[in-house]
C-alpha cells in the first residue's frame, strides 16, 4: 500500500513532464497562428464595373480589407490618390451538373465561384498580373427538397466568397514593394 501511495506523485510528475515536453515540441516546431496580413501599401481602391462593385464578393473583399486596421479603402473615383488600385476584372457564379439518376433527373451538382482581378499602381505598373482565384463545392440534389437544396447552395458560395476573400487578402499581402 506505501509503494503504491509512493508512486501517485511520480506519475503526476511523469504526466507534466510529458505535457511540458510536447508544449516544448510545438513550440519547436514552428507553429504559430495566423497573423493579421501586412501590406506594403496603405491606401487602396477596389475599381471594376458598375455591376461587379456592387457585388456580394466584392463587399466582403472591402469587409476583410478594413477589418485589417492597416489599409485605407477608396471609392473606384479615387483611384489616382490610393497607392494600389485592387481591379475586380470578373466574378462567375457557375452550377454543372455532376450525375443524373437512371431517369435522367439530376443528382449531384458542382457550385463554381471564379474572381478574376490584378493589382496595379495608379500609374499602371502591374504588381499582381491578371489572376485568377476559384472555388468549388459539390452538392447531392433532391428534387423533393428543392426550396431547402437552393438554399444550401447560398451558403455554400457565401462559404466560398469567404474563402476566396481570404485567399486574396493572402496575395495582396505577398507584394512586397510598391
Amino acid at each position: 500500500m506505501n509503494t503504491r501511495n509512493a508512486s501517485l506523485p511520480r506519475r503526476g510528475f511523469l504526466l507534466g513532464l510529458t505535457a511540458a515536453g510536447a508544449s516544448l515540441g510545438l513550440a519547436g516546431c514552428g507553429f504559430e497562428l495566423r497573423k493579421a496580413p501586412v501590406f506594403a501599401f496603405k491606401t487602396l481602391s477596389v475599381s471594376g464595373s458598375d455591376a461587379l462593385l456592387k457585388s456580394a464578393m466584392i463587399n466582403q473583399i472591402r469587409r476583410e480589407l478594413r477589418a485589417t486596421g492597416t489599409v485605407t479603402v477608396l471609392s473606384a473615383e479615387d483611384a489616382a490618390k490610393a497607392d494600389v488600385v485592387l481591379e475586380i476584372l470578373g466574378e462567375d457564379r457557375t452550377r454543372f451538373v455532376i450525375s443524373t439518376n437512371s431517369a435522367g433527373l439530376v443528382r449531384e451538382v458542382q457550385l463554381q465561384l471564379r474572381v478574376r482581378f490584378r493589382l496595379h499602381t495608379p500609374g499602371g505598373k502591374d504588381l499582381l498580373p491578371a489572376t485568377e482565384v476559384s472555388q468549388t463545392r459539390d452538392l447531392s440534389f433532391n428534387e423533393t427538397n428543392a426550396l431547402a437544396k437552393e438554399g444550401e447552395a447560398d451558403l455554400l458560395f457565401r462559404d466560398m466568397q469567404s474563402d476566396i476573400a481570404q485567399q486574396l487578402m493572402r496575395r495582396l499581402a505577398a507584394v512586397k514593394e510598391l
